[in-house]
């Protein structure tokens, strides 16, 4: 194994975990170390929910997103919420569709293939998927939600053409799951803005990655069940020691898979959501207890996806 390790040490890869958590010294561009996520917003009522909550329990947030997708909202609910977002001055991520989980694929619905859910299978997929984008960005979103390495491609390349916003933030799914450096550093290539990385990583795993990319990674700190079910709140003064720039990304144990969400369970997509902000507000309390000179960043940060009204 030493020349395998010694190979990867001569290509800027760590040669293993890194079991010594060295700190570092990556930040947001406005010198923050961390920043708050609330994920499955659906919806704008959900989203104001959530930013009601957020005043409420005193929560500085910075981005939400969405898991159901850009096409299942009207063109009026993605305006309100690029018009909630806008106001309050954080990014809203919305999620691309149809994915392969919603189609007519057996394998995705197989024990063994669960893992393609979130992939475009074929070419058409990928045009769907991408028009969703064209779609949001017509209507003035400026962050996305990925989970397909060809898409990631195609988006930055549309970017570089102008074809896209070339502010607009690509944000990669938990979904995506390459989960170590080598392979996080090759989506950081591919154009990704920030990275989900899978919920079940050690601080060893996490910190290997930081030492290879510079772009935010999002970490589940409490993640739905069927991601896991990991509540790992006391851990995020660590990790964001170890992962600067990091999103403290909110899920919830015991909760239900809402997805796609709609006006037949809009009322628990909001209860849903309200509840994530009290997470916030609890690990937020750890934080400035074990971490109190961790810097959070401030909402409106030039680098967010804020949506255009």
């Amino acid at each position: 194994m030493k020349q395998i390790r010694d190979f990867l040490i001569s290509n800027n890869f760590p040669p293993g975990e890194l079991y010594d958590l060295p700190s570092t010294d990556k930040r947001f561009p406005d010198g923050a170390s961390y920043r708050i996520e609330i994920p499955s917003v659906e919806g704008p009522r959900a989203l104001a929910a959530v930013l009601e909550a957020a005043v409420a329990y005193g929560v500085t947030l910075h981005r939400i997103s969405q898991g159901s997708g850009i096409w299942m909202l009207t063109d009026a609910e993605i305006r309100e919420m690029c018009r909630l977002g806008a106001d309050a001055g954080i990014e809203v991520s919305l999620f691309v569709g149809p994915r392969a989980g919603w189609s007519a694929s057996a394998q995705v619905r197989a024990s063994a293939g669960k893992n393609l859910g979130a992939r475009l299978r074929g070419m058409d997929e990928v045009v769907y998927a991408t028009e969703d984008i064209v779609r949001g960005c017509e209507l003035g979103l400026r962050s996305v939600l990925v989970a397909d390495e060809g898409q990631l491609w195609l988006v930055n390349e549309m970017k570089k053409a102008g074809e896209l916003p070339d502010d607009l933030v690509v944000k990669i799914s938990v979904q995506m799951g390459a989960a170590n450096p080598i392979s996080v550093k090759l989506i950081e290539d591919l154009g990704a803005g920030t990275y989900n990385v899978p919920t079940d990583l050690t601080l060893p795993q996490i910190a290997a990655i930081r030492a290879v990319v510079d772009l935010p990674l999002d970490i589940y700190v409490e993640a739905p069940d069927d991601f896991g079910g990991f509540v790992r709140h006391y851990e995020v003064p660590e990790m964001i020691r170890i992962a600067s720039p990091m999103y403290v990304k909110l899920g919830l144990r015991n909760a239900a898979n809402i997805y796609p969400s709609g006006l037949h369970i809009e009322d628990l997509a909001v209860k849903q959501a309200r509840e994530r902000a009290h997470r916030a507000a609890l690990v937020m309390n750890i934080i400035n207890r074990y971490a109190p000179d961790a810097v959070m960043g401030e909402a409106g940060a030039a680098d967010l996806g804020i949506p255009v009204v």
